[in-house]
């Protein structure tokens, strides 16, 4: 039932437990195997919890929709007390940091039915759209092993992609749950800000620019879980706008007659868009057209006024990282330096350090006028914003590498080449998602994003759902798949 198994999603495999076809430990058993099969390959899964999943699978599961379905957590963000949480840090590694508490999201999956059987590869601190940490070597794309899975959740889309697991835990700071959604041909929804709880030990990370779910096969898998696990938990700075009603009425909705733009130029950084991207998001503008609705295509310009937006992300980013390496240095008991990090990370530390709270203020403060510019567009009438997800095709390996003796922040810089339609969205809190509804010539993946206004999850579940019913994706296999090691 191995390769069976590989071929569903979580949905479909939790049917299987509560029919009576199959039993969690079937499932996790074969999971685990898969991951064995597969990961010395593709170096997706990192931490290996195989047998506390076994157990769990075994025992007394929490009576949850997911009940029984193999799962893998980021190793960043959402964690289970006791689990590694290295966060792609060589000094994390070294002294095996623990995480001691349950976090809220990470208690709302195991309660949803989820069996943890690992923990997925990182780039260090997330910060980079590719999964190559120094600390555990590069995960490799399934589609093809000379590029990147993208990042910062490439470890877990990797494992999807490649059929180890149906879903994995992901999270999103300026793309990273939609580019390696992209790269690997899955599902990546970003949920509205705070949709989902940070805590207990973070309120709003980097004042709000991250959140918190899946990558996934289908859309009913990511609605099906964003309806299990959203809302408030005790503490929380702010919530998001609750839904009017649950998330998966939206799969079989029909939506018609909506207004969508369609943006094919980056709003924050000026660059070459791959033509083949592009061309992916005009056949889908041109697939909603077919649907019912309206699509027009414009410029940034019209949609709000991101100039220096990569600036002032970059000062937010900046103290981000090192206010993250304060807390590295408490964990590990002493001063650490340039030879702990990657250098692209060092010197967001140093840039960190060296700007004043001033500065921070006022870069939140001016994203807090873009998401106002931004939302006066929806406010206008348009009910959703169409883009490619990435810039480019998913690039080889070694891309991000900093160039000795060269300018360590470049590889940022690079980056918006790739997240640059994702970006704006984690500014602005909006939720966004990525549809693997292309490929390319070459048989990779293209994605294609739709963004909502604020609180608006309902609306892009309903037309990505049409549009996975309009154009299917589940029957595509990547080269590196669970039937071809078994």
């Amino acid at each position: 039932m191995s390769d069976d198994f590989a071929h569903l999603d979580a949905t479909a495999q939790a049917e299987l437990v509560s029919s009576g076809e199959a039993s969690p430990t079937e499932l996790v058993d074969a999971a685990i195997a898969r991951v064995e099969a597969l990961n010395p390959e593709l170096n997706a899964v990192i931490h290996d919890i195989s047998e506390e999943g076994r157990q769990a699978a075994a025992g007394e599961l929490p009576d949850g929709p997911f009940k029984g379905v193999p799962f893998l957590f980021k190793d960043i963000g959402a964690a289970l007390a006791g689990q590694p949480f290295h966060l792609g840090s060589r000094v994390l590694k070294e002294v095996d940091f623990r995480i001691p508490v349950d976090t809220y999201l990470g208690q709302r999956f195991r309660d949803a039915g989820f069996v943890t059987i690992g923990k997925t590869n990182v780039p260090e601190l997330g910060i980079l759209p590719t999964t190559e940490p120094v600390a555990y070597g590069p995960s490799k794309n399934p589609w093809d092993t000379s590029r990147s899975t993208g990042g910062s959740s490439g470890g877990s889309a990797a494992a999807v992609a490649s059929g180890m697991v149906a879903v994995a835990h992901a999270n999103d700071g300026g793309g990273s749950i939609r580019i390696p959604a992209a790269a690997n041909g899955l599902v990546g929804l970003k949920p509205t800000r705070q949709r989902t709880s940070e805590g207990p030990m973070v309120g709003d990370n980097l004042s709000g620019l991250t959140a918190e779910l899946v990558v996934s096969k289908s859309v009913r898998d990511a609605a099906s879980i964003l309806e299990v696990v959203h809302g408030a938990a005790p503490g929380d700075p702010y919530v998001a706008p609750a839904p009017t009603r649950p998330y998966t009425d939206e799969l079989e909705a029909d939506p018609k007659g909506l207004r969508i733009g369609l943006m094919t130029q980056q709003p924050v950084q000026a660059g070459v868009v791959d033509p083949a991207v592009v061309d992916a998001a005009r056949r889908t503008g041109e697939l909603l057209e077919s649907l019912g609705h309206s699509v027009e295509e414009i410029e940034p310009s019209a949609f709000g006024h991101f100039d220096g937006a990569f600036d002032t992300f970059m000062v937010r980013w900046m103290a981000g990282q090192a206010a993250l390496a304060t807390q590295i240095s408490a964990l590990a008991g002493r001063e650490l330096g340039a030879d702990d990090f990657e250098p692209v990370t060092w010197a967001l530390i140093e840039g960190g350090r060296a700007k004043t709270a001033g500065e921070y203020l006022l870069a939140v403060g001016h994203h807090q006028v873009i998401s106002r510019q931004v939302a006066a567009w929806y406010e206008a009438g348009n009910d959703l914003l169409l883009t490619p997800t990435l810039g480019e095709l998913p690039p080889p390996l070694g891309t991000f590498d900093a160039e000795p003796g060269g300018d360590p922040i470049e590889p940022m810089r690079r980056a918006s080449l790739t997240g640059g339609f994702c970006g704006p969205f984690n500014i602005t809190g909006q939720p966004a998602i990525s549809l693997p509804l292309e490929q390319s010539d070459e048989g990779l993946p293209i994605g294609v994003q739709l963004a909502a206004a604020f609180g608006r999850e309902d609306t892009l579940i309903a037309v990505a759902a049409q549009l996975e019913r309009a154009r299917p994706w589940a029957e595509r296999r990547p080269p590196v798949f669970a039937t071809a090691a078994a």
